[in-house]
């Protein structure tokens, strides 16, 4: 059974039996840990959303004659025209391009929207969770915390 297939085992901390200063700190902890997943679920919205724009782009985008900017710096481009509108460089990552056909790059930008689907929905749950830990630990109820290497509580 791989570590995926294992679910994490929760504890119930019991919040009656905190400090009001640990009861604090948890708080606060779980604050910074719902901000930093709000803001990764946005990102990775914003990357899916690009990757769905390339996908519009290689399907729509490619006309021959079709004037481009293209660019020579960062800051830097020049008009050009496209000529071959059968293949175009895909961005792999870490600066790397790849030459695909349209129909493989339309292919590539699919699976990375799939992918991105998939951790968003994944996140969602884990933001939710996070979301009702807080809303306890407000009210001051228990509430079920999976086990983490240097958890406070």
């Amino acid at each position: 059974m791989s570590s995926k297939d294992k679910a994490p085992q929760q504890q119930t901390v019991d919040l009656s039996t905190l400090s009001v200063d640990n009861l604090a700190a948890v708080k606060k902890q779980l604050d910074d840990e719902l901000e930093h997943l709000t803001t990764s679920f946005a990102k990775l919205r914003q990357a899916q959303n690009k990757f769905k724009e390339c996908i519009t782009t290689v399907k729509t985008g490619l006309r021959p004659g079709k004037t481009i900017l293209v660019p020579l710096t960062t800051s830097l481009y020049v008009p050009g025209t496209l000529s071959d509108t059968e293949n175009v460089l895909v961005d792999v990552g870490t600066g790397y391009y790849v030459e695909k056909s349209a129909a493989d790059a339309e292919n590539f930008y699919a699976g990375k929207v799939k992918t991105l689907t998939e951790n968003l929905g994944e996140l969602e749950k884990i933001v939710a969770q996070k979301s009702q830990n807080v809303q306890i630990v407000e009210s001051g109820r228990s509430f079920p915390h999976p086990p983490e290497e240097g958890a406070m509580c």
